[in-house]
């Protein structure tokens, strides 16, 4: 049939995921998604204060001014966007 995703592999690996996030959830200490979450808000509020000081920034840009992965950057904007801060 060509090339491409196997649907198959890519739910499986979808499955496994949630699986192992279920698993490291059951672990976690409350006070460390405490902290986590406090992490994240300043994350977010540092993107704001970097778009509104530079202006459009792209993924790249802003993953080398926060300090995180361009995965990590692309997630933010993506999750401000959504909530309407962007």
């Amino acid at each position: 049939m060509g090339e491409g995703v196997d649907p198959t592999q890519m739910c499986q690996r979808l499955v496994d995921k949630v699986a192992q996030s279920k698993q490291l959830m059951a672990m976690t200490d409350p006070d460390l998604l405490v902290l986590f979450e406090d992490w994240f808000e300043e994350l977010e509020e540092e993107t704001l204060a970097l778009v509104h000081r530079y202006g459009s920034l792209d993924a790249t840009q802003l993953a080398e001014k926060l300090g995180v992965s361009l995965r990590g950057a692309t997630f933010l904007v993506s999750k401000l966007q959504r909530g309407g801060k962007l």
